[in-house]
């Protein structure tokens, strides 16, 4: 079932938007209006220069405060997608019941689709904080793809959730439709997992703006598997890694703690904050467009996330 794409390229190119400013390292309403005049503006600019159709997931949170940040991808073709009800580290699906997780996903789907005026059938979860029980809440929500799984992805504990993520270094790496109880193992549920790619180090934005040689690698090395078996290669980015807020405040920066631990806010919150600055706002556009020529230049095809579930369904029902 896996393999029923071998031989074509696919890239698809995802992007999370919400109101997290990487330079305060906290959620702000000023920084969701700086990713709706500059960051998506340049993000959309770049995606038409290259042909690019893509997946915007976004949360209730940002859609609700900006909706043109949601009606301004239609004219482009680009699939509008939920990423929960909001980026709170209180609201992560990996500490919420079952019951829960349904509320807001209901509630997420219902405001995207009265904004959007189209069907919301794909989900990311906030920081991919998953447990095995989102793909019932998914699938009782009446979503069809899900793209929270970062196959053989390793967070060094860098991140919330990481625990539970070290599930994804054994979820199978080709696209699978999930067990209905499962989101971390191949079933016969409606649900399709589009696992995002991964070299053990996320194959997204912040790594590209981390360490750009790192990424050059590892995306020849994604190259060659999807001209080996037709995995689609799956990058992830955020529009406010395209602003810089550096100068706010006159420049100073106080990283706000998320965590109550001492130990957990070092890591989670100090050094992560710390890295994830680098090659913010007008930096990142280059590399960034670099990573999309590539793909280009390689005759890769860019679809959306519902485009690549119908192709998927489409090859099956034939074999």
């Amino acid at each position: 079932m896996g393999k029923i794409l071998r031989g074509e390229k696919i890239a698809l190119l995802s992007n999370d938007v919400e109101t997290t400013s990487i330079w305060h390292n906290d959620l702000r309403d000023e920084t969701g209006e700086k990713v709706l005049q500059e960051g998506m503006p340049i993000l959309l600019d770049l995606y038409r220069k290259y042909g690019v159709r893509s997946t915007f997931f976004y949360t209730g949170y940002i859609a609700k405060l900006y909706p043109e940040l949601v009606t301004m991808i239609l004219q482009d073709g680009h699939e509008v997608g939920s990423h929960g009800k909001s980026h709170t580290k209180e609201n992560g699906f990996d500490v919420m019941s079952l019951e829960k997780q349904k509320r807001h996903l209901d509630y997420s789907k219902k405001l995207l689709e009265d904004v959007s005026s189209h069907n919301v059938i794909s989900f990311r979860a906030p920081a991919l904080r998953v447990t095995e029980q989102t793909a019932t809440a998914l699938i009782e929500s009446g979503f069809e793809i899900d793209s929270s799984i970062a196959s053989q992805r390793f967070d060094f504990f860098l991140s919330f959730g990481a625990k539970k993520k070290m599930n994804f270094l054994k979820t199978p790496r080709l696209p699978y439709y999930t067990e209905s109880q499962n989101i971390f193992k191949r079933g016969n549920s409606n649900l399709l997992e589009i696992p995002l790619s991964a070299t053990l180090f996320p194959f997204a934005g912040t790594t590209m703006r981390l360490f750009p040689a790192t990424t050059t690698f590892q995306q020849k090395l994604l190259h060659r598997e999807t001209c080996k078996n037709g995995k689609p290669v799956v990058f992830v980015i955020h529009p406010n890694e395209f602003i810089d807020e550096s100068k706010d405040n006159a420049g100073k920066r106080t990283i706000t703690r998320r965590s109550k631990s001492f130990l957990a806010y070092l890591v989670s919150d100090y050094i992560r904050a710390k890295m994830k600055v680098k090659n913010l706002g007008e930096k990142a556009i280059p590399l960034y467009e670099r990573l999309i020529k590539f793909y280009v230049d390689n005759g890769y095809e860019f679809l959306t996330m519902r485009e690549y579930r119908e192709r998927f369904e489409s090859v099956r029902s034939k074999t």
